[in-house]
């Protein structure tokens, strides 16, 4: 069994430092997520939009990362690590500060360039770090060495969250949709400053958030980053990789299990506020602490099974997980109440080790590959940019079935996903891939 210090040793040096600094980004871009999440709801009510229409929240941030992760992975395997990271840092704080601008036209779609650029950001982020995080220590164990680092993207999380529901969600207007329609018609003046007043609500966070990843470019522009170059580095041509990884079935199936992964994440963490406003009557605020509830078991989930994936493979934990993801769906969708409510919060339990462990599956013994490859797995993160606007289709117009709610019927998408994520855990057991 590997020791702590070894995780981090390779080729007679220790790499704990480079490890920690990496590791910080997970939080700051599981802090994006988690503020982000909630603003569907928000701008929904704000604006007077449809479930469709706000979901295009989650199109134009999980977009980014689909626009973005090739030119990243490209940027990188001809430049370094560092670099990327660099490039990554300060997209990320330019799409922060735009959403001043955004706030003061009052313009949605400026709301959404601003995710936009955002999210390109994190894509140069996610596309450098998780390789690179491989890359500081022994192959062996590279798997175990990424769910650690991992593990810290839910503090993040969960501090976003805690910022959208006590500085932004709290503080909205409280009036709601059908009085903000009647003030369209009688006052549209009035309507008109409760909008800007909210939308300066949502930006403040925002700007404040891309001051501080502002500070860490500057940390890292001044930190010293090993060159992690691996025996193989510059053999392939970016033709001839690509070639080889269409040609690798398990990393194919792994980039397809990774968008059905991100994209059952994104709808369980964006639709926990419309299941208990809708079923349950709660206030946004209310609502979000459930969404808080479901972190928090996240990143519990996420050390236990960390430490588990010591004494079980990888694809027994990722197919034992996945079925118990699929259950407590089955218990959102036809339990009634504050049950559902807290089967759909139960979920989280159960994602915890996916996101990391499909990765480590893809990319293991890839060697310098994994630059370009990890741009696959990052373009797979726009599973969530297609399935939350679908998903907000069903709750707009699933109303045809009578013996079920449509916010309900919706989880059976996030059904779909466990189903295939199972089936790809299954089949990497059966062939000893992990």
């Amino acid at each position: 069994m590997d020791s702590k210090t070894s995780l981090f040793e390779k080729d007679g040096k220790n790499y704990l430092f480079p490890f920690l600094l990496i590791t910080s980004l997970f939080a700051l871009w599981g802090f994006a997520n988690d503020i982000t999440n909630p603003m569907v709801a928000a701008f929904k009510n704000i604006l007077l939009i449809s479930n469709f229409e706000s979901s295009l929240v989650q199109f134009a941030f999980y977009g980014g990362y689909c626009f973005m992760a090739i030119p990243a992975a490209l940027f990188i395997r001809k430049f370094n690590y560092k670099k990327g990271l660099l490039v990554g840092l300060g997209l990320y704080s330019a799409g922060c500060l735009l959403f001043i601008p955004a706030g003061n036209a009052m313009a949605f779609w400026a709301f959404l360039v601003a995710y936009f650029v955002m999210t390109c950001g994190l894509a140069f982020l996610e596309t450098t770090s998780n390789p690179y995080i491989l890359s500081l220590g022994p192959d062996a164990n590279a798997t175990r060495r990424l769910n650690f680092a991992q593990a810290f993207n839910p503090i993040g999380s969960l501090t976003g969250m805690l910022i959208a529901k006590e500085f932004i969600l709290a503080r909205l207007n409280s009036a709601t949709e059908a009085e903000r329609l009647a003030l369209k018609d009688t006052n549209p003046t009035a309507l008109i400053q409760i909008q800007q007043s909210d939308l300066d609500t949502i930006s403040g966070p925002y700007l404040l958030l891309g001051l501080v990843v502002l500070g860490f470019f500057v940390l890292f522009f001044i930190s010293r980053l090993p060159r992690m170059v691996s025996a193989d580095s510059g053999v392939y041509s970016i033709g001839q990789t690509v070639r080889n990884l269409f040609a690798n079935k398990r990393y194919v199936l792994s980039v397809v299990a990774q968008t059905f992964y991100v994209g059952v994440q994104i709808m369980v963490w964006t639709f926990i506020i419309q299941y208990a406003e809708l079923e349950l009557g709660m206030a946004k605020a209310t609502a979000q602490g459930y969404n808080m509830i479901a972190m928090g078991i996240f990143v519990t989930s996420r050390f236990i099974c960390t430490f588990l994936l010591k004494y079980f493979k990888p694809s027994i934990l990722l197919t034992t997980l996945a079925t118990g993801g699929g259950v407590f769906t089955l218990g959102a969708i036809f339990v009634h109440g504050i049950v559902g409510l807290y089967s759909l919060v139960a979920i989280s339990a159960c994602m915890s080790l996916m996101f990391p462990t499909i990765y480590g599956i893809a990319l293991k013994g890839m060697g310098d590959e994994a630059k370009l490859a990890s741009a696959g797995l990052i373009l797979a993160i726009g599973g969530g940019c297609v399935m939350p606007p679908l998903q907000g289709l069903l709750i707009d117009h699933a109303d045809w079935i009578s013996w079920l709610s449509p916010v309900r019927f919706s989880f059976v998408l996030p059904l779909i996903c466990f189903i295939v994520i199972a089936a790809f855990g299954r089949w990497v057991g059966k062939r000893h891939y992990d």
